[in-house]
C-alpha cells in the first residue's frame, strides 16, 4: 500500500493533470494506492475571496464563483469524453449551487463563523477529488472516490481542527478492510467532527490528511507530489544555485519545515514518524527527478548542514529588568499569558544571567502579545523591577539545519563569519541542546542576502559569486567590460570566481540587471536604459547583494564620496578616480577605517600608475616593517609622452593634442598639465607610507602660461599655449643645452613633497625613460644605497583597465 498526495499545482489545468493520470497508471499496476489531492490551482485562495466579498455584500462574489465553475468544468471537458461529462459536470454544478447559496447567507445576514468558513473552504477538496476520480473511470479498471469528511474525526476547533486519532485509525481500517478498488481518490484537507459537521485541518492539511492515512494503513511510503524537485538546500526563488537534498531525517525535515520551507509542513511527518514510514517529495512535472526521501536512513553522513530556511514577518520582543535575576515563575508567567492568549512562540533565547528572556513570533501577533504581556507584569513594570516590553518588527529568522552539525567543530564560524563578513546584523541567536539547528533573527531587508551568503559558505564553497558595479564606461570603462568578458570562464574554472556585471553607469544613464548585464549589448541597453544617474548608488545599495564590488572608473567628486556609503555596508571599492585618496586626510583615514570595520576592500591601485605595482609593492614594504626615506618618481605617463616626444620640429600643443587623442591624458588636459595629477599621486603614496600630508603641502612648480587653469575651455587652453609655443621652445632649448631631457618628476624627503619639470642629466636612470612609462624610486631603511625601481607604462586605457581588473579579482579571492 503507498499513498500519494498532489498538490494544488499538480491539480491546476488539464496538462498537469494528464501527468497525474500518467503517473497514477504506472502506480497502481505495482501496489494498491490511496490518492489525496488538494483544491485545484489557487481555488482555496479564490474561496477565502468569496467570503470576504460576500460579507462585505459586494455581489462581485458571483462573477468569482462563476469563474470557479468554469474552470473546473473546462478541465472536465479538457479529459472527459463526451459521453461521460454530464455526470461530473452536473456533480460539480450541484457542488457550486451549493455554494451559492452559503454565499448568499453570508451576505445577507453579514455574518461569517468559522464553522460556515470551514464547510465553504472545503469545496475545493471535494471538487478537484470528484474530478480526478471522474477523469480516471476513463482511464483505470478500479478506482473509488472516498469522502474524506467520513473517515477523518476530529474536535469542533474549526479552521485548524485536532484529529481524534483513535476513532480516525478504526474508521480508515474498518473501509479499507472492504476496499477492493486499487485506485482510491480522496480529497485532502477537510474532516468532520462527531456531529458531521464540516471541520478542516489548517495550513498543509491535505499534505496531514495524506500521512494520517499512511500511518493508519501502515504504508510502505508517502508521497508527496508538487511543482518542485524535493526539498532544496534553501528556497531556490532566492538563492538560484540552490539544489534538491537526496536525503534527509525526519528531525532535520521538521526543523527545516517549521521555519518556513513550504514543500511540507511540520504536522504532516509526525504521524509517518511514528511509524517510521518514509516520505518521499516528488515532481509531479519532472516525475523522472529522484526527489528528496524523509527516513530515518541517512546516506550522506559527510553532509553537516543539509539545509537552510527562513520566515518572514518576524517581530522580537525582549522582556528585560534586574528584578528577574533569581526570581522564579517569571518565564512561567511569561509563556502561561502567551499560550491562554493562543499566541505562538517561535524562537526563544535567555541570558545566562537570567537579566533578559527574547521571544520571536509572528509580526501579525505582536500587538496583541505586547498588550496582554504589559498586563501581565504591570506591577512589576510600575515598581521598575521590569522595563515596559521593546518591540522589533519587520525581522526575519532564518535556520542552519542539519543532524550532523554537532559532531563537527566551527559550524557557528562559519555561519557567522558568512554574516558578518557581508554586513548582515543579527539582532538574536538560538541554537539547541541537539545542535540541529542554529536560528538567527534578523532584519527582513537582509534576508536574500543573508540566505545567498550562508549557502554559499555550506554548499558553494568551491564557487564564489561576485557582484559588479561599474561607474564610467567610457574608454577605460569599456575595455575593462571586454576583458571581464573575455575572462569569465577562466575566473570560474580556474580561480572559482563567478563574475557578473549587475550595473552599468555613464555620465547620463544607468542600467542595472540582478541576473547580470549581457555584455555582448550592453552599450545598446544602456542608451536604452533608465535616465538620471544619480540614483545608481540608490539602486546599488537597495538591492543589498551580497559579495558587491563599486568600480569608479570617472574623475569625478561626486562618485568619490559614495564611497563612505558604499563601504558602510559591506561594499568593497575600486578605484582609478584619484579624488578620494588626495583629499583631506582625515576622509582617506576614515574610509580605510571603514573599509576595515565592514570587512570591505578599498583598492586604488590605478590611482598611481595605472597597472604597475606601486602602491601593493609599497604597502609589502611598510607592513613588513621597513620605512621610506624618499621617493623619486615619474608618475605621469602622459606627461612622459609629451616631453618625450616634443622637438623643436613639433608644436607644444600638438603633441598634447596627440596625447589626448591617444586616451593618455584626460579629457581635459590640463589636469595632467597643470601638474594636480602628479601631485595627487605623489600624495597618495606619501600616505600610504604612513605620513600625514595635505595636497597643499605639496610645492607645484608649474610650466604652463599664466592664465591655463582660467581657461573658459579646452579650446581656448589650447589656443593660449599655442600662442605661447615660445615659452615651452625656450624651456626645450634650455634642457638640449645641459644634455638632459625632460621629465616632470615628485619627489618627497625630509617630510616636503615636490612635483615639477627637471632637466634630466644622462646618467640619472630617469634619463632613458621612453613613451608613456612611469618609474618610481624608493629609498628605504633597507634601500638605501640602491633604491627599489618599479618600472613601465603608466598610461593607456589598456593598462589602466588592467590595473583595475586586478584589484576586483582580488577582492574576488578575499571574499
Amino acid at each position: 500500500m503507498k499513498v500519494l498526495k498532489f498538490g494544488g499545482s499538480s491539480m491546476a489545468s488539464s496538462k498537469s493533470i494528464e501527468l497525474i493520470v500518467n503517473i497514477l497508471k504506472k502506480e497502481q499496476k505495482k501496489q494498491h494506492i490511496w490518492v489525496v489531492v488538494s483544491a485545484s490551482g489557487k481555488t482555496t485562495n479564490n474561496l477565502i475571496e468569496l467570503m470576504d466579498l460576500a460579507l462585505a455584500k459586494d455581489l462581485n462574489y458571483k462573477f468569482l464563483l462563476q469563474e470557479i465553475e468554469q474552470h473546473h468544468i473546462k478541465i472536465a471537458k479538457d479529459l472527459i469524453t463526451i459521453d461521460n461529462q454530464s455526470s461530473i459536470i452536473a456533480s460539480m454544478k450541484q457542488a457550486v449551487n451549493e455554494l451559492d447559496d452559503l454565499l448568499n447567507s453570508i451576505c445577507c445576514l453579514g455574518d461569517l463563523s468559522l464553522k460556515t468558513k470551514d464547510k465553504i473552504v472545503s469545496y475545493g477538496e471535494l471538487l478537484s477529488s470528484q474530478l480526478l476520480q471522474a477523469i480516471l473511470n476513463q482511464k483505470l479498471d478500479s478506482c473509488i472516490l472516498k469522502d474524506s469528511k467520513q473517515l477523518i474525526k476530529t474536535d469542533s476547533n474549526y479552521t485548524n481542527a485536532k484529529v481524534n486519532f483513535e476513532k480516525t485509525i478504526r474508521l480508515i481500517q474498518d473501509f479499507q478492510q472492504l476496499n477492493t478498488a486499487r485506485v482510491t481518490i480522496l480529497g485532502g484537507f477537510m474532516s468532520s467532527n462527531d456531529h458531521n459537521d464540516v471541520t478542516t485541518l489548517g495550513r498543509g492539511g491535505s499534505d496531514y490528511t495524506a500521512a494520517i492515512y499512511a500511518a493508519a494503513l501502515n504504508a510502505i511510503c508517502l508521497e508527496i507530489w508538487t511543482d518542485v524537485n524535493g526539498l532544496y538546500t534553501a528556497n531556490p526563488q532566492i538563492v538560484p544555485q540552490a539544489n534538491p537534498i537526496c536525503n534527509i531525517s525526519y528531525e532535520e525535515a521538521m526543523e527545516l519545515s517549521h521555519f518556513g520551507a513550504k514543500v511540507i509542513y511540520p504536522p504532516t511527518i509526525q504521524p509517518v514518524l511514528n511509524k517510521s514510514i518514509p516520505i518521499r517529495i516528488k515532481n509531479t512535472f519532472n516525475a523522472e527527478a529522484i526527489g528528496t526521501l524523509i527516513s530515518n536512513e541517512i546516506n550522506n553522513q559527510k553532509q553537516t548542514v543539509k539545509g537552510i530556511s527562513h520566515i518572514d514577518h518576524i517581530s522580537l520582543m525582549t522582556i528585560e529588568g534586574a528584578g528577574m535575576i533569581g526570581i522564579h515563575g517569571t518565564s512561567k508567567h511569561l509563556f502561561e499569558v502567551l499560550g491562554n492568549n493562543q499566541i505562538n512562540v517561535i524562537l526563544i533565547t535567555q541570558a545566562s544571567s537570567e537579566h533578559s528572556i527574547c521571544i520571536a513570533i509572528a509580526d501579525s501577533e505582536a500587538e496583541k502579545a505586547l498588550a496582554v504581556i504589559n498586563q501581565e507584569f504591570r506591577y512589576e513594570i510600575k515598581d521598575g523591577l521590569i522595563k515596559p516590553v521593546n518591540l522589533e518588527d519587520n525581522l526575519a529568522i532564518i535556520a542552519v539545519v542539519g543532524d550532523n552539525m554537532k559532531s563537527h567543530q566551527g559550524i557557528s564560524g562559519t555561519l557567522f563569519n558568512a554574516m558578518g563578513r557581508n554586513n548582515i546584523n543579527i539582532r538574536a541567536i538560538a541554537q539547541g541542546a541537539s545542535e540541529r539547528n542554529i536560528s538567527v533573527v534578523i532584519n527582513e531587508t537582509d534576508v536574500q542576502k543573508a540566505l545567498n551568503s550562508i549557502h554559499s559558505a555550506f554548499f558553494e564553497s568551491h564557487i564564489k559569486d561576485l557582484n559588479v558595479f561599474i561607474a564610467g564606461v567610457g574608454n577605460v570603462g569599456g575595455i575593462l567590460l571586454e576583458q571581464i568578458q573575455k575572462q569569465q570562464s577562466y575566473l570560474k574554472e580556474e580561480l572559482h570566481i563567478n563574475l557578473k556585471v549587475l550595473g552599468l553607469a555613464n555620465s547620463k544613464n544607468y542600467l542595472i540587471n540582478e541576473d547580470g548585464i549581457d555584455l555582448n549589448n550592453w552599450k545598446e541597453n544602456l542608451n536604452k536604459s533608465k535616465q538620471s544617474n544619480h540614483l545608481f548608488n540608490k539602486e546599488i545599495l537597495g538591492l543589498n547583494k551580497r559579495n558587491c564590488v563599486f568600480v569608479d572608473v570617472t574623475a569625478n567628486e561626486k562618485v568619490a564620496n559614495s564611497y563612505a556609503d558604499f563601504l558602510r555596508n559591506s561594499i568593497s571599492v575600486v578605484a582609478c578616480n584619484k579624488i578620494a585618496c588626495s583629499s583631506n586626510y582625515s576622509n582617506y583615514q576614515e574610509l580605510k577605517y571603514l573599509a576595515k570595520k565592514y570587512k570591505a576592500s578599498f583598492l586604488y591601485e590605478t590611482n598611481v600608475g595605472a597597472g604597475l605595482p606601486i602602491i601593493n609593492t609599497l604597502q609589502n614594504l611598510i607592513s613588513s616593517g621597513d620605512q621610506i626615506t624618499e621617493i623619486q618618481a615619474v608618475l605621469s605617463g602622459s606627461l612622459n609622452f609629451i616631453f618625450n616626444h616634443y622637438s623643436k620640429d613639433n608644436l607644444f600643443k600638438n603633441i598634447v593634442k596627440q596625447a589626448q587623442d591617444e586616451g593618455y591624458t584626460e579629457p581635459d588636459p590640463r589636469i595632467d598639465l597643470s601638474g594636480i595629477d602628479v601631485a595627487r599621486k605623489i600624495l597618495i603614496l606619501v600616505r600610504e607610507a604612513g605620513i600625514e600630508l595635505e595636497i597643499n603641502d605639496i610645492n607645484n612648480d608649474s610650466f604652463l602660461p599664466s592664465g591655463s587653469m582660467e581657461a573658459k575651455s579646452v579650446n581656448d587652453f589650447y589656443k593660449l599655449i599655442k600662442s605661447n609655443e615660445s615659452q615651452f621652445k625656450n624651456v626645450l632649448e634650455k634642457a638640449e643645452k645641459a644634455q638632459s631631457k625632460l621629465k616632470y618628476v615628485a619627489t618627497y624627503k625630509n617630510g616636503k613633497a615636490n612635483v615639477g619639470l627637471q632637466f634630466i642629466p644622462k646618467d640619472h636612470p630617469f634619463y632613458n625613460l621612453e613613451g608613456k612609462d612611469n618609474i618610481v624610486s624608493f629609498y628605504t631603511k633597507r634601500y638605501v644605497d640602491q633604491p627599489l625601481i618599479i618600472k613601465g607604462a603608466g598610461a593607456g586605457a589598456s593598462v589602466t583597465a588592467s590595473g583595475l581588473f586586478a584589484d576586483i579579482i582580488q577582492v574576488g579571492n578575499l571574499n
